[in-house]
């Protein structure tokens, strides 16, 4: 079989075995001696050892530290990938988090304040004069410098004015992830095919994205120009702020052109000759933004959606269990609103939204069995004809319809009332998965009017997204409240008009077509096919349908569509020191952001927290959690179609706090009466795991940086299955002897991991091998087991499968049928657990807040749901590792420390080496501000 370099994806791994044929170890060493004779990046900057001072605007102490793997440079040449390839080797930079971030897995239990910096990197401002790896003035510029520390290799760029640092900004993220922020632009765009290759897991990927942000590029520029005018002075400089930075990657591109240092992927997808140099790596332009923005919006900062899946799920109840009951069924497993869920502002404080109306008005559900999807895909191909690619768009369509979104991220802060030092202290960090080059980057940018280290995703870092400044930290976790509705569009004429208003409108049709053929980087066959997506006043066409018996069209509106580059205003407001001051300008800051998010704020005195978004107010009584009809009277407030525009929710009405004890977030619950939209927000949720926790520190007292980092940690490798819900299982299951042999043999087992703590960690440091290895197996295997055996007797067949497409069964490390995917590291954030639990806990005669409208396990009687537990358990105790862990093309069949591990998912030329399983976020802080301004 030929062998290949990666193919270029975002949710598939393809990490290659072997090269092409042509490339053997004589030939790789002659083109690779080839290849070094031009200049190299290093030798082309102006890389004078002068020293440089640390910044006197740092109020940290020394107390701020923060990481992101695998390492700060993602750019390798094509010798670069070669020798990787070939031999392992890494560029400089490439991979040196990879390992401190890894072994804090084994590392945390002796963890001391002392010590943090073994696992993170400082933080601080600046870089001493010894630390210096380098110093760039770029494209020649006297008003900007990028001096690269030695440990890391970030970036530390001061300008002497706007524009300047701005460039410089430009420059160093096109030095670190020019290959990554070409490949984005080309997602966001749904042209990634014709630029990386026919991979099936690039045509789901762009169709993906596509399909719920169809843009043109006439739509991309009057998002700019939106918020450019709508923004006053802000606007005017963050449109300056935005040339500079393309500026500066224009300039990166010319330099690397014609020094030869270019990205080795363009030679390998064909786009540079590496011989001649023939070919041309196109410039970005300001619509490559915002094409870069709406793929990050989707990915973390869109909630909502899914609410004809919902109307399907609710169907399937009534038809069950009649109209009365079945609505009772369903809100019992929706738990819009349970009593049992952990908060993020758990003071009692209620933030109504989107909560379900005494009387709905408007519904429009569909009439069973009428609705189908949509279809995206047209004229197919080639290998766009394959079955393998026809399956990654039946994947790629379900992520982008589903209401179980990417949620990710945690955070963990703490009021100075409760730590050592009485200062605040927080560890956070987004949870964005494992990618090589990773899709943030590092930086720290000092200039006027900007004052900030931290992360940013790669093409959109102008500004720290995530980060620290002066006297101040933040970060976000994704939120997922609804801000996207499903409206039932009445046809009329044929199927691609629709009553708008009364009137009779045509939709709007939007094409792209994309086409491929074989590189050395992919080897897919030639292949092509057209992407067609009808646009309404309301959205996208999502589905079709009838709803009695009238044929309709069911459209997705979003209140951020068309406005992903408001928020720029907010992260410019972030980096600014003149602005953020206090816990409320950082509220104020953040108010600009629409992405649906969680952030959070620690100063040396302060704590605070803010949920932002543009939350649509809806017209009264009406239920967001289903479709309805698309009428006047069920539109947004004051919804202007012209400019999707509408009056949203007041800032004082969105999840906010200042100063709690502490606060918690892994994408649960926010507060009281605030409705997610995805579902799963029960009794047992992961971010139980950072509650009890946290909560314990703070009644002792006395928490340091590195007790709460600890905290974090043991968090990161519990299973949440085997520690919140396991205990109630057993406990059913030993309500008597257990006689059978197996049975018995696989509760001491589990029994035993429980008491250990139930943890999926190492022997030891290295050993790639789990402690209560066993234990783990067995209930990777039991969980879809019990699970199916407890439901569905009662639910039938129809209700479970359509609540199981609502909420996924099981989401664990290993499982590759979650919303992440496998070897992504973030788990168990959708799964039935909160139902296994309410259900048990009843089934025991234990007392259960916002309970299952009935019991389920054994039709409720103990001894049969003993017996179903103990059939079902020595059922997934006689399955080997080789069938609970089957294999994959990373990890041989039966390799349960593998099959856990996290991976960075190739999107270029660079491979690493996996890593033990952890579930914490990806870039991550730790501080502790001594002093303030």
């Amino acid at each position: 079989m030929p062998r290949r370099t990666p193919r270029i994806t975002l949710d598939r791994l393809r990490t290659p075995r072997r090269f092409p044929k042509f490339l053997g170890a004589a030939s790789i060493c002659v083109l690779i001696a080839g290849l070094l004779s031009p200049l190299t990046q290093a030798a082309a900057a102006d890389t004078t050892a002068t020293s440089a001072t640390l910044a006197a605007n740092d109020y940290c102490g020394g107390q701020c530290s923060d990481i992101l793997p695998a390492g700060q440079n993602g750019n390798a040449t094509l010798a670069q990938i070669l020798l990787n390839q070939a031999f392992g080797s890494q560029p400089a930079h490439a991979e040196d988090q990879l390992g401190p971030y890894a072994n804090l897995a084994s590392g945390y239990s002796t963890l001391t304040d002392a010590k943090i910096n073994d696992f993170f990197r400082d933080a601080s401002f600046g870089v001493p004069a010894d630390q210096v790896e380098s110093t760039t003035n770029p494209g020649g510029r006297t008003d900007v410098t990028i001096v690269r520390d030695k440990k890391t290799g970030v970036p530390h760029i001061t300008g002497t004015t706007r524009y300047g640092t701005e460039y410089g900004a430009g420059y160093a993220a096109a030095q670190d992830r020019l290959w990554l922020m070409d490949v984005f632009r080309h997602v966001g765009r749904g042209q990634l095919t014709p630029f990386a290759g026919g991979a099936a897991s690039n045509q789901g990927l762009e169709q993906e994205f596509w399909r719920t942000a169809p843009y043109t590029e006439a739509d991309l520029q009057a998002q700019i120009d939106n918020a450019t005018s709508n923004n006053g002075a802000r606007g005017q400089q963050a449109l300056a702020d935005a040339k500079a930075y393309i500026d500066g990657i224009n300039a990166y591109i010319d330099a690397s052109d014609s020094g030869r240092y270019f990205p080795g992927e363009y030679v390998l997808t064909g786009w540079k000759d590496s011989i001649t140099n023939a070919g041309t790596i196109q410039h970005f332009k300001l619509t490559d933004l915002v094409a870069l923005a709406s793929v990050i919006g989707a990915l973390f900062g869109s909630g909502g959606g899914g609410e004809v899946n919902n109307a399907i799920s609710l169907l399937a109840a009534q038809s069950k269990y009649g109209v009365a009951e079945g609505t009772k069924v369903w809100e019992s497993f929706r738990e819009r609103n349970d009593p049992e869920a952990v908060l993020t502002v758990h003071n009692g404080e209620s933030f109504p939204y989107a909560t379900k109306p005494a009387t709905a008005q408007g519904q429009a559900l569909p009439d069973a069995g009428s609705v189908a999807q949509e279809q995206l895909v047209y004229d197919r191909t080639g290998s766009a004809a394959t079955t393998s690619a026809t399956s990654a768009s039946t994947t790629a369509a379900t992520a982008s319809l589903s209401s179980a979104k990417r949620g990710m991220s945690n955070a963990l802060v703490v009021s100075g009332k409760a730590t050592a030092s009485g200062h605040p202290i927080a560890v956070f960090g987004p949870q964005t998965g494992y990618f090589a080059p990773q899709l943030l980057l590092l930086q720290e940018i000092q200039g006027p009017g900007i004052s900030a280290r931290g992360a940013s995703f790669a093409g959109l870092s102008m500004y720290v997204e995530l980060g620290r400044g002066q006297d101040y930290a933040w970060s976000a976790t994704t939120s997922g409240q609804d801000i996207i509705d499903t409206y039932a569009v009445e046809l009329c004429q044929d199927d691609y008009h629709y009553l708008y208003h009364g009137t009779c409108t045509a939709m709007e049709k939007i094409e792209q077509t994309n086409a491929w053929k074989p590189t050395t980087a992919d080897g897919t066959a030639a292949g092509s096919y057209r992407m067609q997506v009808y646009r309404t006043k309301y959205g996208p066409v999502e589905y079709r349908a009838t709803v009695g018996g009238k044929k309709v069209a069911y459209t997705t509106l979003r209140s951020s569509y068309m406005h992903e580059a408001d928020s720029i205003i907010g992260f410019q407001m972030l980096n600014d020191p003149d602005y953020v001051k206090s816990p409320g300008t950082f509220q104020s800051a953040v108010q600009h952001i629409n992405y649906t998010f969680n952030w959070f704020y620690a100063d040396s005195t302060h704590t605070a927290y803010y949920n932002s978004g543009d939350n649509p107010v809806r017209a009264t009584g009406i239920d967001a959690e289903f479709p309805v009809w698309a009428q006047a009277a069920y539109e947004w407030q004051n919804w202007d179609p012209a400019t999707n525009t509408a009056s949203y929710t007041p800032p004082a009405a969105h999840p906010n706090s200042i100063d709690q004890d502490y606060y918690i977030s892994w994408n649960n619950k926010q507060a009281k009466d605030y409705t997610a939209s995805s579902w799963g927000n029960g009794s047992v949720h992961r971010g139980n795991l950072l509650e009890d926790r946290v909560k314990k520190l703070v009644a002792a007292g006395g928490v340091t940086r590195a007790s709460l980092t600890k905290a974090m940690a043991d968090a990161a490798v519990a299973d949440l299955r085997a520690e919140d819900v396991l205990p109630k299982l057993l406990k059913v299951i030993n309500s008597s002897t257990v006689t059978d042999t197996t049975a018995a043999a696989a509760v001491s087992k589990l029994s035993t991991w429980v008491t250990a703590g139930a943890k999926r960690t190492e022997t030891s440091a290295g050993s790639k091998a789990y402690a209560n290895a066993d234990a783990i197996r067995i209930l990777d295997a039991w969980w879809p087991l019990l699970v199916k055996a407890e439901f569905e007797p009662g639910l039938g067949t129809d209700l479970y499968t359509a609540i199981s497409t609502n909420l996924p069964i099981d989401e664990s490390p290993s499982a590759a049928h979650g919303p992440t995917g496998a070897h992504a590291g973030s788990s168990f954030q959708y799964g039935w657990w909160s139902y296994v639990d309410k259900d048990i806990r009843s089934v025991l005669g234990e007392s259960v807040q916002g309970g299952l409208a009935q019991k389920y396990c054994g039709g409720g009687g103990l001894s049969a749901c003993r017996d179903i537990l103990i059939s079902t358990l020595k059922e997934a105790a006689g399955k080997t590792a080789a069938q609970v862990y089957p294999g994959d093309d990373q990890c041989a069949a039966g390799n349960q420390w593998c099959a856990d591990s996290v991976v960075q998912r190739t999107l270029g030329g660079i491979k690493h080496y996996n890593i033990s399983w952890q579930n914490r976020p990806t870039y991550q802080q730790v501080v502790e501000f001594t002093s303030h301004r």
